[in-house]
């Protein structure tokens, strides 16, 4: 007999169907095709052992199992469940009249029971888009699959609790999620909060510029001058992400298996990957293509500590992305694009020995070692960073003062009403969402400056000899200061503070 079940590929941050058919018939043997990888290949051992320890067995005929479009490469174990009910469905031992309407997928343990799965969103999405009716899966991955409305999701814990349903014995309840609601829930208080930062007022003006525009920041400091302190603040100062890229975040982390029990992400997420990283970790890749740190830094903040001690070939392969905001990974029979909107916050000493220029320094760099050091930052790559801003070190009257700062709160209503500003603004583009995104058109057209601020600018890009990126980094800059201070157009004094945030385009500055 033959019985076709439905299951799911995941390809980028897109789902596939895929079609499962089980034929059984005389003979033996056990045959599966459809370019399978060896996880799906060794199935046949954990079905036989869940199917035994359940008191179904596998029938000894001639089993054979495709999985169409059989050009299409499938890999992972998800597909266990799949396999299982749709060998107990040829068999006769389930009743087959409805398994057409389900996708059905899910890792078997040898006992039966179901372990989670990855992109159970992606799948969900498409199970709905295709008209199914519902979507079997692990517990554990049932909420992430039940922010999807109009699609029954139903979370279960062992195979028996899907055949009993299968053969009507047994009612299985659709998990329901109020999604607004659990979008919603915990927007409270940060965890680490701007008040607690003692002085630094310039650079929390400098994030407060950053977090209203988008813009990609970089911080240079001596050790103990709280470059790291205040990274971590950044998202408590970023607005509330909007449903849309709260489902797009939750997508991404669905398909490496981040998302546990915790169904619709609601807060931007932080990365801080360490500087012994690998480029494919970072941008995404492997043999199987996952999405790398930038991908999972998406709507929200990269932060790259130390940034000179990255290696310089993984620090190169962020250029095209951070300018694109995706990035696309090519293998030779297909190619996957990750979305990579993110913020970029690096941090850094100014010298090897993290002392620059400091004559009461207990360790000195010499020029030569300086150079060296520097040189692990390309140019083009700091010309994709709109702010660079120096951290110094808080003197003691500062840090023994108990006055709190101005809170984290305070800031994001600032910055909520630049952004609300800048979302009117562009409203007519699809992918342009705040001042960072704007390509040279948009800021002919929005950056407007008067004489005065063009001379400031020219006398600007003579004296520090800035790129042309560089010149589209501090309008856009510029732009962002005039929106935090609603004004509608870009006035000498905006475009004046906005040249002041290219510190690493100072003459001098990589010299000691």
């Amino acid at each position: 007999m033959l019985v076709k079940i439905y299951g799911s590929a995941v390809f980028g941050v897109e789902a596939s169907t895929i079609t499962i058919e089980v034929n059984i018939d005389k003979g033996i043997g056990y045959h599966l095709v459809g370019l399978p990888d060896i996880a799906i290949k060794e199935s046949n051992y954990r079905i036989a052992a869940a199917l035994q320890n359940n008191g179904y067995k596998i029938p000894g005929k001639k089993i054979t199992i495709n999985m169409a479009p059989a050009d299409m490469r499938k890999e992972g174990s998800a597909y266990d469940l799949s396999f299982a009910i749709g060998i107990l469905a040829a068999n006769g031992q389930i009743q087959s009249e409805e398994i057409e309407k389900y996708i059905i997928m899910g890792e078997l343990s040898l006992d039966g029971g179901l372990q989670p799965i990855k992109g159970a969103l992606p799948i969900a999405i498409q199970a709905r888009k295709e008209g199914f009716k519902g979507f079997i899966l692990p517990k554990q991955n049932a909420k992430e699959a039940a922010i999807v409305d109009n699609l029954d999701v139903y979370g279960v814990e062992n195979i028996k609790e899907v055949i009993d349903f299968f053969n009507g014995e047994k009612e299985l309840q659709p998990i329901e999620i109020d999604t607004r609601k659990e979008f919603y829930r915990d927007l409270e208080s940060p965890e680490f909060d701007f008040a607690d930062v003692k002085g630094q007022e310039t650079v929390k003006r400098c994030m407060e510029i950053a977090a209203a525009g988008g813009h990609n920041v970089i911080l240079i400091g001596p050790p103990g001058s709280g470059k790291t302190m205040l990274a971590k603040r950044l998202p408590s100062i970023l607005p509330p992400m909007t449903l849309h890229e709260a489902l797009e975040t939750t997508k991404i982390h669905s398909v490496v298996g981040r998302i546990k029990d915790t169904g619709l992400m609601s807060h931007r997420p932080f990365r801080s990957p360490h500087h012994t990283i690998s480029d494919v970790a970072l941008v995404g890749g492997g043999t199987y293509p996952q999405p790398g740190e930038i991908s999972l830094a998406h709507n929200g903040v990269l932060f790259l500590d130390e940034l000179p001690e990255f290696k310089r070939a993984v620090l190169e392969v962020m250029r095209q992305p951070l300018e694109d905001r995706e990035v696309t990974i090519s293998r030779a029979k297909f190619s996957v694009t990750y979305p990579a909107s993110f913020m970029l916050v690096a941090s850094m000493n100014p010298s090897p020995s993290g002392y620059f220029n400091d004559p009461d320094a207990p360790v000195t760099s010499t020029p030569a070692e300086m150079q060296r050091y520097l040189s692990k930052i390309s140019g083009p790559l700091l010309d994709r960073i709109d702010i660079h801003i120096e951290v110094n070190p808080v003197p003691f009257e500062k840090l023994s003062d108990d006055r709190k700062g101005e809170s984290s709160r305070d800031i994001r209503k600032r910055v909520i009403d630049a952004r609300n500003i800048q979302t009117e603004r562009f409203k007519e583009y699809d992918h342009i969402h705040y001042n960072a995104q704007m390509n040279t058109k948009q800021i002919q057209k929005f950056c407007k400056v008067n004489t005065d601020s063009l001379t400031l600018l020219k006398d600007a890009m003579t004296r520090l000899n800035l790129s042309a990126r560089a010149y589209d980094r501090i309008l856009k800059v510029a732009r962002t200061i005039a929106d935090l201070e609603k004004s509608e157009e870009v006035q000498p004094h905006h475009i004046g503070e906005a040249i002041q945030y290219r510190s690493l385009d100072r003459e001098g500055w990589f010299g000691g």
